[in-house]
Formats: C-alpha cells, structure tokens, sequence
C-alpha cells in the first residue's frame, strides 16, 4: 500500500458517500445500544465488511489515483514477473498446480501472473477468495481485458478450497486488514480499548480484558526486553491461527505466500512505537482516526510477522523463508527484469524505473514491506533453496 500524503486534513466526501457512512454509524450506534461499548475487533469488522455499507462491501473505489490507496500490483507488472519467477520454481516440482490468491484486489495480480506464467509453467487453476461481490466484478472485467484467453482458469470462491490441492496459496496486503484487538497499558495493567458512542461521535473506552485476550496478550508481550510503560497502546490479532488454518488448511502440498507491511515482534512493540500501528487511509492521506468517515476509510494495522510465523506451527507449515520486498524481488530476478527494460521506449523505460524504486527503496516499500513462506509437503532440498529468499533470510529476526 503506498500512501502519497500523511496530511490528516481530510477532505469532505460527496453527499451519496456521506450517506453510507451515516448508515454504517448508525448501524453500530445501534449494537452498541443494545450491548454497550463493543471490542474494537467488532468496531473493524463492520466498518470494513457490514453488507453493503462496509468498506470493502459498499462498492467504492479504492485502488488507484481516485482511490485511496495504490498496491503493488497497481503500479505495474514488474512485481508479479518476478513473484512468477517464485510460483515457477514450486511448479516444476510440483507439476500439475493451481494457484490460490486471497483477497485479489482490482485483479491487476492475477492478471499479470497469467501473462507470465504462460511463459513457463501455466497454472491448472486459479482461483480467487473474494469477500465483496463488488471486487469481484472489479477483477471479472479486469481479467477480460488483459487475459481473456486465460478467463476459463480463473474461477471465484466464497470459501477456502474444501478439497485437498497443491500449488501456491497468494495473501498481497491481506494480513493487515484482518480484524485486531486494541489494548492499553495503566497503572492497573493491561487494559482492552473498546469503542463506545459519546455525544461528538465514537470514542475509545478502556474496560477489563477477557480472560482469553489478557492470556493472549500476555504471552504476546513476554518474550520483549523490558516492560511497556504506561499509556502505551497497540493491537494483537486473535484470530490469525485460525484464519490460517482456514485458508491453508486443504493445501495439501506447496508454498503459501504472505507479502504485507509490518515487523518482527520485537520491533512491533517497541517502546516509541507508543500508539501501535493501527493507520487509515482515505483519498491517499494516512491518519490515525478509525472512527473518521466509517465505512469510507480504510482501517489496517502492520503485520506482526513472528505471530505469522507461530500460527503456521500450529497448523503444521514450516517457515522456509522470510525477507523484506527488496532482497525477495532481486531473488526472484528482479535485474533480469531491469534488464529487459533497455528495449523499450524512453518513456516507458523512465516509468519503468519509477516503478522499480518504489516496490524497492527503504522509504517506499522495499524495506516497510516483507514477505514470508510457508510450506507444506515440500521437499527439504528445494525449501531451503527458495528463489526469493536465497539472498537474504531474515527467519533469524522472527
């Protein structure tokens, strides 16, 4: 996700826009109500997914200049050449394979991945879990305009595959739109920050943690140097083994692939990063206001990547490799990539360049952004000798 402005000036939507929001508020006016303030986890649920009012469920556009945010795939085809580099070497040994790609976005990816794996080694199937019916016609008019003779392979799915297969499972910008809990540390312990209704609109409200998220918490913060003082805040995701488990459950042999934004635990937490990572985008402005234009604004929080990595060894994947964009994409051949640029035109050479530093330099993606592996079935000689991952290896960090 690459933001162009952090200016917290946010500029006033249209009235039909306006309208949404004021129905997703009233929605949640409404459960709080009935139950008192509501964990943040339920707050984020329904201000990205409530039907038809959610941010990723009431058809707004969201990628690109008249968006809110651009992606990786967003600004050319370089990332996935190189990602295809990674898919080929999984398809050699596995043969016949099919992709898996959660959470597809405009379909730009799973275009571009077609156009190059049919250069080495198509895949048999791919198949896009899609939440929002909107997205998926967003990806459906995508993919019939830059693949349409690969239109028969692409299939769309409510639900993880039920069925066991093999091939490469594709999470891009996924993790960090899964719902978290937020959390606060006072002078009386860990406390739970929960959403309630004031008379200026939503406000954050401390409460006792349940017993489970305290024990979650705790254990998530116990292995840090040092205690976190008091009136630090930041989120813990509760639910990611079991999403895991839910999405990579029937894949009985390959590689699953996570690309997002975020850090090793003992980074997450650190003691300056005193109010988490939870960040929002509207119109390609980053604030920190969840409860700003709900159902209008993006709500994510950074990936905490060794929590990743301890919920694929609950649901048996081992981790073959984790590394930032940068030193995964030059594994993947990311200067034979520049290289072929050189028989372009000028412009398209000068665009061509733009793109690569932004997927590459420190303070764009290369670095903010990570990629980490997870495999099942695999053999040993080709686990440890993954494309993206044989430069640099940072499982060491985890």
């Amino acid at each position: 996700m690459v933001t162009e402005t952090s200016n917290v000036i946010l500029p006033e939507p249209p009235a039909e826009l306006k309208r949404i929001s004021e129905n997703l508020v009233a929605a949640i006016r409404t459960k709080i109500a009935a139950s008192g303030p509501i964990p943040f986890s339920e707050y984020m649920e329904m201000a990205l997914y409530e039907p038809g009012l959610g941010y990723y469920s009431a058809g707004l556009q969201k990628f690109g200049p008249a968006g809110d945010f651009v992606t990786a795939p967003m600004l050319g085809d370089v990332f996935a050449r190189c990602l295809a580099k990674q898919i080929e070497q999984i398809a050699n040994e596995l043969g016949r394979y099919e992709i898996v790609e959660v959470g597809a976005g405009n379909g730009n990816l799973a275009a571009d991945l077609l156009k190059a794996l049919a250069e080495y080694h198509a895949p048999l199937n791919y198949r896009i879990l899609e939440r929002s019916a909107h997205l998926r016609q967003v990806q459906r008019e995508t993919l019939e305009r830059e693949v349409p003779q690969w239109l028969d392979k692409v299939s769309w799915i409510d639900e993880p595959p039920a069925t066991s297969w093999q091939g490469v499972f594709i999470a891009n910008e996924v993790l960090d739109a899964l719902t978290v809990e937020r959390f606060c540390c006072t002078s009386e312990g860990i406390r739970q920050l929960c959403v309630a209704d004031g008379p200026d609109g939503f406000t954050w409200q401390q409460a006792a943690c349940p017993e489970s998220l305290h024990q979650k918490i705790e254990a998530t913060l116990s292995g840090l140097d040092g205690t976190l003082a008091e009136g630090y805040r930041s989120e813990v995701n509760t639910s990611l083994p079991a999403w895991l488990q839910a999405v990579t459950g029937s894949l009985q042999k390959g590689l699953a692939l996570f690309i997002d934004y975020g850090y090793p635990r003992h980074e997450y937490y650190l003691p300056q990063r005193r109010n988490g990572t939870l960040i929002c985008h509207y119109r390609h402005r980053a604030h920190d206001d969840p409860f700003m234009y709900p159902g209008l604004t993006d709500i994510s929080t950074s990936v905490d990547f060794t929590a990743l990595a301890e919920a694929a060894d609950s649901c048996g994947l081992e981790v073959n490799g984790y590394t930032s964009q940068t030193m995964f994409l030059l594994g993947c051949g990311l200067e034979e990539v520049i290289n072929g640029f050189q028989l372009l035109p000028e412009k398209d050479r000068i665009s061509k360049n733009i793109e690569v530093r932004k997927l590459t330099l420190p303070g764009e993606m290369g670095e903010r952004f990570q990629v980490m592996a997870l495999g099942r079935g695999l053999p040993e000689h080709l686990s440890e000798q993954f494309r993206g991952f044989t430069l640099t290896d940072l499982r060491y960090r985890l």
